[in-house]
């Protein structure tokens, strides 16, 4: 009987016994919820790590290009040569920096961004992220989140000062705030860039830091934010040893390990509610062992092989867990779909899960991956497996004799 393991471990589970029957159920129920947990978790945290990744590169340049000298003597010179990469989708100058600005005898200290008025729109979303006004940089006019803008309570076409860090630094000399406009006012979705960036000409840029011509960066967009790699290299090889060029990923290095960092950990805690689950697996295995002695004893005496016996409760532990993985993948996926209408029913109870005002977000984002879910289903898997071992191992070494000494 080639199937005999595969079909004692059935009938053992379907026992006719109660509170075996109980027991299963209970440990099956732990692996749904282990393996649940762990795919809404990771999903939220896959979810949360895409959005941010997203509204990154909705405001900042795939590529920036910075001279190993600190001015670009030359920004159109270098930019032409930059388009010449295949991939490359648009090249702008620009001049970083922040300043203090007033409006309305308030006072905020953003960064403010002078671009190329005729390039800017090249390399960045904000032009097509508007709340009323226009993306429109050229002369003294700038454009700034709806929060930065709220928090000085201006209006369009208002005034206001920008005060340059240059009076900080060369105390011997005074240099006269830049008046610039207010053109129009975007919503990125993202409170650190709707209150703390400001965009305006070049022009304004270098009168801030003190240049007269050049500029500090290059900004670069491409056709495909995650060949960065590829194109780095081929923009420096491009451009020669005089120029540091940097991706998306370094600039916000910190970021995005910090967010890779919480995703590791989140699964390495929650990873021990799957194993306690496991573990619900195997006290069942044991209490069916416990239960089924004499008939174990008595296919050892009638000449069953220990592997065959031993076979059985492996299999008895796995299908518990096969089933458990299947239905908690299911569970999982049901909770995800349903967030939103879980997210509501909660708020019903003074229950905030996911406060509007810190997210800025309509609702919970979630992605899932084959990876992830390959991942948690081969852990429980496996892990269930392993610890199958140690009832099985004890059930097919019951001595026949003492095993129906009772008969």
């Amino acid at each position: 009987m080639r199937n005999f393991s595969l079909f004692l471990a059935f009938k053992y589970l379907r026992p006719k016994r109660s509170f075996v029957s109980i027991v299963t159920f209970i440990s099956i129920l732990g692996v749904v919820l282990g393996v649940a947990i762990l795919i809404i978790v990771q999903s939220v945290m896959s979810g949360f790590d895409n959005m941010w990744r997203d509204k990154i590169l909705s405001f900042k340049p795939h590529i920036t290009v910075s001279s190993i000298y600190g001015t670009i003597s030359n920004p159109y010179e270098v930019c032409d040569k930059i388009k010449e990469v295949e991939g490359v989708t648009g090249v702008c100058p620009a001049i970083q920096t922040r300043v203090l600005m007033q409006a309305n005898d308030r006072t905020v200290a953003p960064i403010v961004l002078g671009l190329d008025p005729d390039m800017a729109s090249e390399i960045s979303m904000i032009s097509s992220n508007m709340l009323f006004g226009s993306f429109d940089l050229n002369g003294n006019n700038f454009v700034a989140g709806e929060s930065l803008v709220n928090s000085l309570f201006m209006n369009t076409d208002e005034k206001a000062l920008l005060y340059s860090a240059l009076n900080v630094i060369n105390t011997d000399e005074i240099y006269l705030p830049e008046e610039v406009k207010l053109a129009g006012v975007f919503d990125m979705g993202m409170h650190d860039y709707d209150s703390g960036f400001i965009l305006t000409s070049l022009m304004v840029g270098r009168n801030l830091v003190g240049l007269e011509e050049g500029a500090y960066t290059i900004y670069v967009m491409t056709d495909d934010a995650f060949k960065f790699a590829k194109y780095s290299r081929e923009i420096a090889r491009k451009l020669g040893t005089e120029y540091t060029v940097r991706t998306w990923r370094q600039v916000d290095s910190m970021l995005f390990q910090a967010l890779s960092h919480e995703k590791t950990m989140m699964f390495i805690l929650l990873v021990f509610i799957a194993i306690v689950a496991v573990f619900c697996v195997t006290n069942t295995l044991i209490v069916v062992t416990v239960q089924k002695t004499n008939e174990i004893g008595l296919l050892k005496a009638l000449g069953f092989p220990t592997y065959k016996i031993m076979g059985a409760f492996v299999w008895l532990g796995m299908i518990q867990c096969i089933i458990g993985t299947i239905l908690g993948v299911v569970a999982g996926f049901l909770v995800l779909v349903n967030l939103p209408n879980i997210v509501t029913f909660l708020t019903k109870f003074n229950v905030e899960v996911f406060p509007a005002e810190i997210y800025n977000l309509s609702e919970i984002p979630w992605a899932t991956s084959p990876h992830d879910i390959i991942l948690i289903t081969g852990f429980v898997i496996v892990f269930c497996a392993i610890s199958s071992i140690l009832p099985s191992w004890r059930a097919a070494k019951l001595n026949p004799v003492e095993a129906l000494r009772h008969e």
